[in-house]
């Protein structure tokens, strides 16, 4: 049978002291001698004491312990934001629950109750294509749980963010392809839901402004993300009376599921019809056909500045009665490798 972990008790009975002794000798206090305080240690050693991290927790009203909801594990956006909140949360002795709502809506308000349930002190959330109600996150302010958002932000304004401008990344990437002779540029958006979606369409209408060219509402295709999704999109735009010769897609992988379809169609990459995305995926370095430019996003970045701000509201929880944090990082258009520009 295994013995059972030793107590503070146990330490205080064999050295004949009292529970509060061993606790602040094993805590180093300066009001237990040095050779007491060695005395303690050692016993404790002796015994295989380990400190109880449960009383530990109830006694300073903290689990050090912070949950992450992330749409897919799988995506490499979200594992490199997984890699920016691991560092900087471990830097500070703090442990990460990561959970994935596979970007659906009910799962997402499960994983934020089962979150509470595990007595998290804080949340890290990038929101669920489908979430369009965000109850189960303001709901948490009754529970003293902080959260901060990054990437897909809910479209409320008292929230703590970090994004990247997706507004400005679109006028960048619209006007590179301008730049290149294409005039009938067409867009694969996001879901409605999702405020990056807003911000991409108003880039793209902003870029068509600024070159004083007309804007084409019937160029801007929405899709639910998937490659079911991207082919209907597809479809729509290759219909159009203005065919398109260049398609700015949400992100990399509606870029990709984009250009499969249009090969299948015998189009030429980059000669029929030219592809930009967001978020600059290593896996379009291995792809034979990839989008010609891609906006970074910075997502170990944008998971390294949530994390210090979720950080700083739990250590000092008077900032969480002040100004929201709303962090903005600002956009790379990159081609083969090459920053092009910085915005």
């Amino acid at each position: 049978m295994t013995n059972k972990p030793a107590t503070i008790k146990e330490i205080a009975k064999k050295l004949g002291v009292s529970t509060s002794t061993v606790s602040r000798g094993l805590h180093d206090h300066p009001s237990i001698g040095l050779t007491t305080r060695m005395r303690i240690k050692k016993v404790a050693e002796e015994l295989n004491y380990t400190p109880n991290q449960t009383a530990i927790f109830l006694q300073k009203g903290k689990t050090f312990t912070i949950g992450v909801i992330l749409p897919e594990l799988s995506e490499a956006f979200f594992s490199a934001a997984i890699s920016g909140i691991e560092d900087t949360a471990n830097k500070k002795n703090y442990h990460v629950l990561m959970a994935q709502s596979h970007d659906n809506a009910e799962k997402e308000k499960h994983l934020v109750e089962k979150m509470k349930s595990h007595r998290v002190d804080g949340l890290i959330v990038s929101v669920s294509k489908e979430t369009s109600s965000f109850d189960h996150f303001t709901n948490l302010r009754k529970h003293n749980i902080p959260v901060v958002f990054f990437d897909r932000i809910p479209s409320l304004d008292n929230v703590h963010y970090v994004a990247c401008n997706m507004e400005t990344g679109t006028i960048e990437a619209v006007t590179y392809l301008l730049k290149k002779g294409h005039r009938a540029i067409a867009m694969i958006n996001g879901p409605s839901t999702l405020l990056a979606s807003n911000e991409r369409k108003e880039g793209y209408i902003k870029a068509h402004t600024k070159n004083r060219l007309k804007y084409d509402p019937s160029l801007i295709a929405s899709c639910n993300l998937t490659e079911e999704g991207t082919i209907k999109a597809m479809d729509e735009l290759l219909a159009n009376k203005r065919k398109p010769t260049a398609i700015v897609a949400f992100n990399d992988y509606v870029s990709l599921y984009a250009i499969r379809y249009a090969r299948r169609l015998n189009l030429t990459i980059n000669k029929d019809i030219e592809f930009v995305s967001y978020a600059n995926l290593p896996l379009i370095n291995f792809m034979d056909h990839v989008p010609t430019a891609s906006v970074e996003q910075h997502p170990y970045l944008q998971g390294q500045k949530a994390t210090d701000i979720l950080l700083d509201l739990l250590n000092n929880p008077d900032n969480a009665q002040q100004a929201f944090y709303k962090v903005i990082i600002e956009s790379q258009l990159i081609e083969n490798n090459k920053t092009i520009g910085s915005i």
